[in-house]
């Protein structure tokens, strides 16, 4: 049979990319930017926050319109909004332009994880659904190693500003090719008869006897405790991502000396390490799983070790060799990124009810950015006080023991309603 949809696997792997490429040009500029302006950390770690301020307000929203109207228009919309706004930073006049930007194109890039929510109970099979939330979810890491690698470069070669705009331009050439490729598989011309009756024979084998319009709504994903644990699990692995995310460059070019291209070819190591490790680790659960089992949760005992992995950056502090530290955010940035693919992956194996596919994933995204809000600010206030980033690290290993803990004890049940009385038992095992 042909893999057509694998298509689908690339456009949400680009997608992703570019959306953290928009995320990191700020961290990876932010010296320049600061000298400009005269920013000191505290307003850097502001400024590296303010993306998230109605980013974390408009996740559960967008959920709520990606079910109604679907993945297509959603990411389009969302898609053109922050490329908008990643091209206005570039004309930014001052600090406060600069969070305008910021929190615009906030708004726009929540559209992403509840469109990939949806998607995944439209396009993939049960058995590659944590293949291609590691793919997906890779583009977050990919995206700031390019970023690393290549806008560093950027910007000394043409400013900070024109490497704005060089990236805005690139989400609008994906805007217009998802324009004109992306339907559903009902509708896509590209996608043969036997793939599609594959896809759509799995999506009508998951529907619940009350039908697929049957929303348990916010309240019942609330009162979920696994929805609770994998949004918990998902905050304590963010809070990891975007202290990297955002700081990484800064620690690297003020704490070890380095210039900012060394910096940003350094950057890219730990990110390309991740991208690595989370795609082998998400086919590696789709093989290891059965059916069954990842509809019972099974997937969260790999995440919760994903997540111990990752607590090795407690180390950090006692290690002074560079390239070990980096070395250890690597290991670290791999278990994170891992962890965080199987959560999504855990959304489309435990939702019971496919119509509250974008909103379940709005709230674990929700979760997961809410920790991820305060990564930047806490960071910026430990290292004024200090004047070293040890604390930030320590901070960073410990939270992703408790999100260990909270994704293996408490992802354990369906989302939504459960079919038979011996459905209810086998979550207890």
């Amino acid at each position: 049979m042909k893999f057509r949809r694998g298509w689908i696997f690339v456009f949400m792997f680009l997608l992703a990319t570019i959306n953290y490429v928009d995320r990191i040009v700020l961290s990876v500029s932010s010296a320049p930017i600061a000298e400009e302006f005269g920013i000191s950390k505290v307003e850097l770690g502001y400024l590296f926050s303010s993306f998230l301020w109605l980013y974390v307000l408009c996740l559960v929203p967008m959920g709520v319109i990606v079910d109604r109207f679907g993945t297509r228009l959603v990411n389009a919309i969302g898609i053109g909004i922050w490329s908008a706004a990643t091209a206005l930073t570039g004309l930014a006049s001052g600090l406060g332009m600069l969070i305008a930007t910021r929190v615009m194109m906030g708004v726009g890039e929540s559209t992403t994880y509840p469109a990939s929510g949806r998607l995944i109970r439209e396009w993939i099979p049960l058995r590659e659904r944590a293949l291609f939330a590691a793919v997906f979810n890779s583009g977050a890491y990919f995206g700031p190693a390019l970023g690393g690698l290549v806008l560093a470069g950027l910007v000394s070669a043409v400013g900070w500003r024109a490497t704005f705009l060089v990236c805005a331009a690139i989400g609008f050439v994906w805007l217009l090719a998802w324009l004109i490729w992306f339907r559903r598989p009902e509708d896509a011309t590209w996608l043969d008869a036997e793939e599609r009756e594959l896809i759509l024979r799995e999506r009508r084998s998951e529907v619940h006897p009350s039908g697929e319009g049957a929303s348990i709504g916010l309240r019942g994903l609330l009162g979920s405790s696994s929805m609770l644990g994998l949004m918990l699990a998902q905050g304590c692995a963010v809070y990891t991502q975007y202290f990297f995310l955002t700081w990484l460059p800064n620690y690297l070019q003020t704490e070890r000396g380095m210039s900012m291209l060394k910096s940003g070819a350094l950057m890219a190591l730990p990110f390309i390490g991740a991208v690595i490790l989370t795609v082998l680790f998400g086919r590696l659960s789709d093989r290891l799983l059965t059916e069954e089992a990842a509809r019972h949760g099974g997937r969260r005992r790999m995440g919760a070790l994903l997540m111990l992995f990752g607590s090795v950056i407690l180390l950090t502090p006692l290690v002074d060799n560079v390239y070990l530290v980096l070395l250890l955010i690597t290991i670290a940035l791999g278990g994170v990124a891992s962890a965080v693919a199987l959560n999504i992956a855990m959304i489309g194996d435990l939702l019971r009810t496919p119509a509250d596919s974008g909103r379940a994933t709005g709230l674990l995204i929700l979760g997961g950015n809410v920790f991820g809000i305060l990564a930047p600010i806490v960071t910026g206030y430990v290292v004024q006080a200090s004047g070293r980033f040890d604390i930030a690290f320590v901070v960073a290993g410990a939270l992703l023991v408790v999100g260990a803990l909270a994704v293996s004890l408490l992802a354990r049940k369906p989302i939504g309603p459960v079919e038979a009385p011996a459905a209810l038992s086998a979550t207890a095992a």
